[in-house]
């Protein structure tokens, strides 16, 4: 041997240890005995090929399901220390009390732990454990788990952690899998990748046979969770004998007394007086012994006195129109945000009594979109460079079904619709509008006085709606009602007959040919009798969804309200307003044309505060004064124009005319005035 050349060490003996186990001392220098897998860059890392191996142990349970989070801990400990072989020591303990399927942020942050009596020492939670194994200083090699699904319940996040673990060289094994260093890791992750998906199928098929069932069980009419406001739950035994053995109960609302009486007299006010939401709590309150306010579930929270809130969230709520209805709110899903009423699930069929009628709740439901972030009143706002206010404010509306907004330029008020302002980057809520749309306000009230005045208060009221409804084209509804009677004997037959087919059927032998022909005979008619009832219910459907004629009586009641010539146009403001509120004024402006469309309220029982209001106006006005109808050489005004310029029409005489405002704004509006008169309808 010479000096040039190498010296080589003699092989080493192979380890017969690592057949059997995996706790052997690798040599200094010589063969390992170990796999080609174990040797590869995709091998473990090498400290778990040492003969002792420091280990995390991961857990976690949940609340939930009725378990006990103290006794699946101790489980998961004790089944992961028979996994892990004799040379693994657990030195750290991470374990969470928190549901699998959160984001993996907020993992490892709560301490639902502190509630249960758990003997197992803890180091952190799954954050703390991710921490500490990226530091060059942790304090083990190796994470072990009972499950993967004890990691995370849904395969996303149990990859994410699995690969933070992976970047710091930290395995994560699981004590349900073979715990191999030395074979193929191809094939521990097919089978841990399957064991992940077993678990997120197992979690996601008992959510939903669970949601399946909720579902269920509000169809058929049963309560889920604290009865609302004006109801209290009546406790049925359980129609499951097993459940009612254990003494299980479901429950239904029936009304609470003075607080059921509370619920429907706030959709009164809401509906006939269409007061806001503090006026009804300002009420409300300055009587809190005939309306008890109601108690939030949390008693510290309680003010003792109504808030508009508490107003809105009855007034929304749908389950006062005697209808079961679940899902309203994302509880868990998206931290309790209101659902699309499409996701709402509703009971068959009413399920308890109502306390607010399901037409109205849809018709105030159908307001309140309306006049979704409109204020109640015109009193000045709380913006400090407000200076004016809006006698019509919230009671004109675009053809394009926008409530206008108030706009002062060159001296003159205007109700204006301008959707671009609002619909920034969005040309599809626009597409089609005019750029901006205005409405003279002088010119408005002027129609509105006279309005008031000839079809209200004046003394040929009645001959006027009596000719208006003359003229009103109603061969659809007398069609409908033809086709409703010709209907009705249709089932009267078929139900004659089927009697009579049954009476022959009872006295026959019932393999008789002649027998079996009359029972296909009965089932044909069923089937006729069956159609016949669904276009029945179509034809109500119909005539529910088209405003009803006012009948002899109602416009008999137009006599209860005093003969007053009203100038409406000079009266004060306030005085104005409240008459226009007490009657629910609204005015439609007509697309693409300049017509709009008057309709406004007359319930029974506020007739009386009508006429008040209308004698307060006449009381403060100077009968010598000269309505503007009654100003001679005034020029004709366009209700509806941009401010220096005519925007959806022109007079025909090139923007001036002869005739006086109130005539031209009569002669438009007069027939397209309507009169609904919804509580007289439903009386």
């Amino acid at each position: 041997m010479t000096s040039d050349e190498v010296t080589v060490n003699p092989p080493a003996p192979a380890l017969t240890r690592r057949a059997t186990s995996v706790s052997a001392t690798v040599p200094v220098s010589g063969p390992s005995g170990l796999s080609d897998y174990a040797v590869s860059p995709l091998g473990m890392p090498v400290a778990l090929l040492r003969d002792e191996v420091r280990v995390a142990f991961l857990g976690r349970t949940s609340t939930e399901d009725q378990q006990d989070p103290r006794q699946s801990l101790l489980r998961q400990l004790g089944n992961s220390k028979t996994a892990i072989p004799e040379s693994w020591v657990i030195v750290a303990h991470f374990y969470d009390v928190e549901s699998g399927r959160m984001e993996l942020e907020a993992r490892g942050h709560k301490e639902n732990y502190e509630r249960f009596d758990i003997p197992i020492a803890r180091d952190g939670g799954i954050a703390d454990l991710l921490e500490e194994a990226s530091h060059p200083g942790r304090r083990f090699d190796v994470v072990i788990c009972e499950s993967v699904s004890r990691v995370a319940r849904r395969t996303f996040e149990g990859l994410s952690i699995e690969r933070e673990l992976e970047r710091s060289e930290v395995p994560l094994f699981a004590a349900n899998e073979p715990i191999t260093l030395t074979g193929s890791r191809a094939q521990r992750i097919l089978q841990r990748r399957i064991n992940q998906s077993v678990a997120e199928y197992e979690v996601l098929n008992t959510l939903e046979q669970s949601w399946g069932g909720l579902c269920t069980h509000v169809r058929e009419g049963w309560n889920i969770g604290k009865p609302p406001y004006g109801y209290r739950a009546k406790t049925y035994r359980h129609p499951n004998p097993t459940k009612a053995a254990k003494g299980q109960i479901k429950t239904r609302l029936e009304p609470d007394g003075m607080r059921g009486e509370t619920v429907t007299q706030i959709a009164l006010w809401r509906y006939h007086e269409g007061l806001g939401y503090d006026t009804i709590a300002e009420r409300l309150n300055a009587d809190s012994t005939k309306y008890p306010p109601p108690v939030p579930p949390g008693k510290e929270r309680a003010r003792g006195a109504w808030g508009k809130t508490s107003v809105y969230e009855i007034l929304k709520n749908p389950k006062y129109t005697g209808y079961q209805v679940f899902n309203r709110r994302a509880s868990r899903s998206r931290g309790g945000k209101v659902n699309d009423p499409i996701k709402w699930v509703w009971s068959t069929e009413p399920a308890h009594e109502p306390l607010i009628p399901k037409w109205m709740w849809d018709e105030l439901n159908a307001r309140r979109q309306a006049r979704r972030g409109s204020r109640n009143g015109n009193t000045l706002n709380t913006h400090p460079a407000t200076r004016r206010t809006y006698l019509l404010r919230g009671m004109v509306f675009c053809g394009c079904g926008r409530r206008m907004f108030g706009n002062h330029r060159h001296g003159h008020a205007y109700y204006m619709c301008w959707p671009r302002n609002n619909n920034r980057g969005r040309p599809d809520k626009y597409a089609g509008h005019p750029k901006a749309v205005y409405l003279r306000e002088d010119a408005l009230l002027d129609a509105v006085s006279r309005f008031f005045a000839d079809r209200i208060f004046g003394p040929h009221r009645r001959e006027i709606l009596a000719a208006d409804l003359a003229g009103i084209d109603d061969r659809a509804t007398r069609e409908r009602q033809a086709e409703r009677e010709r209907l009705q004997r249709v089932v009267a037959d078929v139900a004659r007959r089927q009697n009579s087919i049954l009476r022959q059927a009872q006295d026959g032998d019932p393999d008789d040919p002649f027998t079996k022909a009359l029972r296909g005979t009965y089932n044909d008619l069923e089937a006729e009798k069956t159609a016949a009832l669904a276009a029945l219910a179509q034809l109500d459907a119909a005539n529910q969804a088209e405003p009803a004629r006012p009948s002899t009586d109602d416009i008999a009641l137009l006599d209860t309200l005093p003969y007053l010539a009203l100038n409406l146009a000079t009266a004060p403001e306030s005085l104005l307003r409240k008459l226009f509120e007490i009657t629910q004024l609204i005015i439609r402006l007509h697309n693409d044309s300049d017509h709009v469309t008057m309709t406004i309220r007359l319930p029974a029982d506020q007739l009386p505060q009508i006429a008040q209001a209308a004698e307060r106006i006449t009381e403060t006005m100077t009968t010598t004064q000269e309505t503007p109808a009654e100003m001679a050489g005034a020029a004709c005004v366009d209700a509806i124009r941009a401010p220096g310029r005519i925007r959806t029409c022109a007079p025909a005489s090139g923007g001036r005319c002869t005739c006086t405002p109130g005539q031209l704004l009569y002669q438009r509006f007069s027939r397209l005035i309507t009169l609904l008169d919804d509580e007289l309808r439903h009386e």
